[in-house]
């Protein structure tokens, strides 16, 4: 997640801001998802001890939906929003022409081995990454990721 201009959080952000962050779907998918901080330190620790293999790079704090959406909601200020059920995502996925797998499947992966590697998370939670992402977006303090290297 990156506050950058044409990302997937600012997408998701700008639902949330027009009150239209409710859960899609039945809400009950789970989201994973990882700061943008994490991430690059993240690949830095792995090319660093030249971990080989396949390594989940995702934060340790699955959500579902539902408390995705309301945790964004908490951090913009906004307190209710309108759901999107299945029906109202089939029509605007065909509209965007991409598939509504992507915001209905579930998704709950962890990171067992960069944490079993010593990986640190500086946002291990939905709830910090969400205030600090959303900080950043009403300051417009969004950090070069070449800083963050």
């Amino acid at each position: 997640m990156s506050p950058r201009r044409g990302g997937g959080f600012r997408t998701i952000l700008n639902l949330v801001r027009r009150g239209l962050g409710g859960k899609q779907g039945d809400g009950r998918q789970y989201v994973s998802w990882i700061h943008e901080h994490d991430f690059v330190r993240a690949v830095r620790f792995l090319i660093e001890r030249e971990i080989e293999g396949p390594v989940v790079v995702s934060a340790p704090d699955a959500v579902p939906n539902e408390e995705f959406m309301r945790t964004l909601r908490e951090a913009w200020g906004k307190r209710i929003a309108v759901d999107a059920p299945r029906w109202l995502l089939e029509i605007g996925a065909f509209l965007l022409r991409i598939e509504t797998e992507l915001v209905l499947k579930s998704r709950r992966v962890a990171p067992s081995r960069l944490l079993d590697a010593g990986f640190t998370f500086r946002y291990p939670t939905w709830s910090e990454a969400a205030r600090d992402l959303v900080g950043r977006v009403k300051n417009k303090g969004v950090t070069p990721l070449l800083a963050i290297w």
